[in-house]
């Protein structure tokens, strides 16, 4: 006939993971063999003693402690713990630990589980590495584009520009010797002087959108101040640049930054422009707790957030990733029919991984 302890034996050990029953002292009374095989000891070693004779000194008390926090608040816990195993590579495990409760509802010991969660752990390990991988390279693409992005810009108003600047000069004189010509050569000289006029402020425009000189000469006020009234005077929208953040602070921000904040206010006006149809912009500027905290809110259209974020939206992706880099925020709230804002806070400093600022 089965006694009552062989059959909890026989239960136990049809637990893959680790399992255990202990006294209230702590006191191991029934282990399985994937216990044994864990401890790399013989039961009658384990049976009867505390963990802190059958496990190394430093996780003996842990166990005992973690034991002694079940058998006073009566209540489950649950923990990751490593540790390392034979070959001495760190293993780690996902416990669980319960009271067991007598017929009068007393605690007379406790219960545990012990599964091996190693490779999961590096898995998480693994992906973590490679996601800050990406993102250095992110951070790597993103310098590099805005370098990429300057050096075309003075091309086209350097180069280019003076180019068209020569061209207007030839027309110009050659528009005085055909005065008294015929009328015909006149008008179409006249045509190709507003030819290049044309020619010249798309060029300035382009050179401006791939990267504006006052943000390089005169700084991020200057530039948002830019931003947001030439984005008024283009869309015909208007747009409200409020700033509690001293000039002077914006003008210290490091080029990271301040192009940080340029870009994102730059994309959620486009945004708000181009998918949002809104009547009004109010773009907001702060520096609080050591933080810039920034805000462009229109009373547009609105959008469903979870339909967008699933469609992976490449602007508001990238808005994302500037301010992540930065270790910092960004947060979309809108809804159909009630407008968008996008919020974004950038740390004034660069954060080290320790937590410091430099």
């Amino acid at each position: 006939m089965v006694t009552y302890g062989e059959l909890h034996r026989a239960i136990l050990n049809n637990i893959p993971d680790q399992a255990w029953l202990k006294d209230t002292e702590s006191r191991y009374i029934l282990v399985n063999d994937a216990f044994i095989v864990a401890c790399g000891r013989a039961e009658k070693e384990i049976i009867g003693s505390t963990p802190d004779k059958v496990w190394s000194s430093e996780w003996g008390r842990v166990y005992l402690s973690t034991d002694r926090a079940v058998l006073a608040s009566g209540e489950r816990r649950r923990y990751e713990e490593s540790r390392n195993g034979p070959d001495g590579t760190p293993r780690w495990f996902d416990t669980v630990k319960m009271p067991i409760r007598g017929a009068d509802g007393s605690i007379v010991g406790t219960v545990g589980i012990s599964r091996e969660i190693s490779d999961l752990k590096r898995s998480e390990m693994e992906l973590r590495d490679s996601r800050s991988q990406l993102r250095q390279l992110s951070a790597y693409l993103q310098s590099v584009r805005e370098a990429e992005r300057t050096r075309i810009s003075r091309e086209l108003h350097d180069e280019l520009g003076q180019l068209l600047s020569g061209l207007r000069l030839g027309l110009n004189y050659l528009q005085t010797q055909v005065e008294e010509a015929a009328s015909g050569q006149a008008d179409q000289v006249r045509m190709l002087k507003d030819l290049v006029d044309v020619t010249m402020d798309a060029v300035h425009r382009i050179a401006s959108d791939l990267r504006p000189a006052v943000l390089d000469e005169l700084g991020l006020h200057a530039a948002l101040e830019w931003l947001t009234e030439s984005f008024a005077q283009h869309n015909g929208l208007p747009c409200e640049l409020r700033r509690e953040m001293s000039e002077e602070l914006m003008h210290g921000l490091d080029a990271e930054r301040s192009t940080t904040i340029f870009r994102i206010v730059q994309e959620a006006l486009t945004n708000a422009s181009r998918h949002g149809h809104a009547s009004r912009v109010v773009v907001e500027i702060e520096a609080r707790d050591g933080d810039c905290h920034l805000a462009i809110a229109d009373d547009g259209c609105g959008m469903d957030t979870a339909r967008v974020a699933g469609s992976r939206s490449l602007g508001l992706l990238g808005m994302r990733e500037r301010a992540l880099m930065l270790g910092g925020q960004l947060s979309v709230e809108s809804r159909p029919g009630h407008g968008t804002r996008v919020a974004a806070r950038i740390p004034l400093r660069a954060v080290t991984n320790e937590g410091a600022v430099s």
